[in-house]
């Protein structure tokens, strides 16, 4: 069973992630989870005219791994199988094709992340994700 595990640094994602290892019981076949950190292109031209892509690329690296670092604290003290990625982009679609592209059984999250306020204005991840997502989504309060 593949379980993908957006982290935004937010306690709901937190909070879905403890959801994610103390659930673990509940399946048939064991659990590998798989943590996945959005960071959000920078998007002002002018910015990357000046700094090339390839620097960009390692600060989205090198900031989403520090937004994991908590989770993987969490993975590391059990015996669950884990990967972590860092990926660029809006955060629903990242979250729906990564899903689909490793081909995760299921989407844990978090109802309430680190979210700016266009979510307010256009709508949660979490329900963004769950229109797109080809798999289930379990949202944890």
């Amino acid at each position: 069973m593949r379980i993908l595990v957006p982290v935004d640094g937010s306690e709901g994602a937190l909070r879905a992630l403890r959801y994610a290892i103390a659930s673990r019981d509940r399946y048939r076949e064991p659990i590998q989870i798989d943590l996945l950190n959005v960071q959000r292109r920078i998007a002002s031209g002018n910015v990357r005219r000046f700094i090339p892509q390839e620097q960009l690329n390692e600060f989205y690296q090198e900031e989403g791994k520090a937004v994991l670092k908590t989770a993987r604290g969490f993975l590391a003290s059990t015996d669950i199988p884990f990967t972590e990625h860092v990926v660029a982009g809006e955060e629903p679609e990242c979250i729906a094709r990564y899903a689909a592209e490793r081909g995760c059984d299921l989407v844990v999250m978090g109802t309430r992340g680190m979210g700016s306020i266009s979510n307010m204005l256009l709508g949660s991840v979490s329900a963004r994700v769950i229109h797109l997502s080809p798999v289930p989504v379990l949202l944890v309060k």
